[in-house]
């Protein structure tokens, strides 16, 4: 009887270890937003909307499939504002700020949709305009949902905005990524399906032992 308790338990393990793995595959389908420091891409602690760069400030964005932003994928390219701006001279009372735009891979792109090749431009705004208004003002035609989510840039992706992406649809990453905020230890998820199961297979035990 214990021997068949312990078979059991383990059977119960192995869907929700199986579970967990999954759960954290899944992701969303979104454009992300980023901000050039220097040379390396930091992930945008605000949107586009509320962000006001300043002249010579390089912004980006870039489409793909994410779990979160520390899992978010980075802008390709190592373009910097000398170089994209290169050819728009300064001009009293507007702002020059160069932008990224990364559609992403085959396996990032909604069913039936392929990504156009990626684009970098220098926006000429006023001082006061936000990288919203930048975007805008260089690659319409831009897309929003009812919270003001960023949907599509240059009519890319036709439909669709933010969508989850189940775990088995979830394309593999490419590419190097930012270091996600790692507390070396497993998930919430995993602990917790791994304690249930604990107890299952202890009260099994138990009951093994009790009848006989």
């Amino acid at each position: 009887m214990i021997r068949r308790a312990a078979v059991l338990f383990l059977a119960a393990l192995l869907p929700l270890l199986a579970g967990a793995g999954q759960a954290g595959a899944a992701g969303y389908r979104y454009w992300s937003f980023w901000e050039q420091d220097g040379t390396a891409w930091a992930y945008a602690n605000q949107g586009p909307s509320l962000a006001r760069p300043a002249d010579g400030d390089v912004h980006g964005f870039r489409f793909s499939v994410s779990e979160n932003s520390a899992d978010a994928t980075k802008p390709r390219g190592t373009a910097d504002f000398d170089t994209i701006c290169a050819k728009t001279p300064a001009a009293d009372g507007r702002k020059r700020v160069a932008l990224v735009i990364d559609f992403g891979t085959p396996a990032d792109a909604p069913s039936g949709e392929t990504p156009p090749a990626g684009r970098t431009a220098c926006a000429q705004v006023p001082e006061d305009a936000t990288t919203a208004e930048a975007l805008a003002s260089v690659a319409k035609p831009l897309r929003y949902d009812t919270n003001a989510l960023l949907c599509a840039i240059a009519g890319y992706p036709k439909k669709g905005c933010g969508e989850q992406v189940s775990a088995e649809k979830a394309p593999a990453p490419t590419e190097e990524k930012p270091e996600p905020d790692d507390s070396g230890g497993p998930s919430v998820g995993l602990i917790a399906g791994i304690a249930a199961v604990a107890l299952l297979g202890a009260a099994a035990i138990w009951q093994a032992r009790r009848r006989g």
